[in-house]
């Protein structure tokens, strides 16, 4: 998977997994994990998806309708995408902290709903919920925070309050932060996000 790592200047702080929206790159979200933690190592990927020349982390059959065969495939491949680049650049496995949008944000909450083990911690920008009528791992001591619009066109605010609890019933630690807006990417939902995160 194409991607940019970067090492932090501090080994005993998580690796920040950075997932963009469609149509972006590895390099949109940079400017998340100075404000997030400046001193984690930064790992920021590529979804290998295009639609219409934009990348993307899976498919989809419609807007808010997942190729869902897709999905459960690029998770997979997400997953020991992670596996082999801890051990590429030696960063400890069990310290990943993801920070995705909007489609990013869907393949991060797929991780959680997949594997116990894949991330340690979440923060969610504008997700939806990745698959309905499944059982959970158990995802006890995991944290994950949402950040969501009242008024978000794509993802509607009952979307994100059903994830919550898919997330909470499955043992993880939620906060779900709600924002005046639709479904951009805003800089106060970014600072409450590093609020929790610290």
């Amino acid at each position: 998977m194409q991607h940019i790592f970067k090492p932090g200047t501090d080994k005993n702080k998580p690796t920040l997994l950075l997932l963009h929206g469609t149509g972006g790159t590895e390099n949109d979200l940079l400017p998340l994990a100075e404000i997030i933690d400046n001193e984690a190592n930064i790992l920021s990927v590529r979804g290998n998806v295009l639609e219409n020349r934009m990348p993307r982390f899976f498919r989809r059959l419609a807007e808010g309708v997942f190729d869902e065969e897709d999905l459960i495939n690029r998770t997979e491949e997400l997953h020991q995408f992670l596996d082999e680049a801890s051990e590429k650049y030696s960063f400890d496995r069990n310290k990943i902290t993801a920070v995705g949008y909007s489609n990013g944000a869907n393949i991060a909450a797929s991780l959680l709903f997949h594997y116990e083990n894949s991330i340690e911690q979440a923060i969610l920008h504008h997700p939806m919920v990745p698959r309905r009528g499944i059982t959970l791992p158990n995802l006890t001591g995991k944290r994950v925070f949402i950040a969501a619009g009242t008024n978000d066109p794509i993802c509607a605010p009952e979307e994100s309050e059903e994830l919550e609890q898919l997330l909470k019933a499955a043992g993880a630690e939620t906060k779900l932060h709600w924002e005046n807006n639709g479904h951009q990417l805003t800089i106060s939902e970014v600072r409450t996000a590093a609020s929790w995160y610290n």
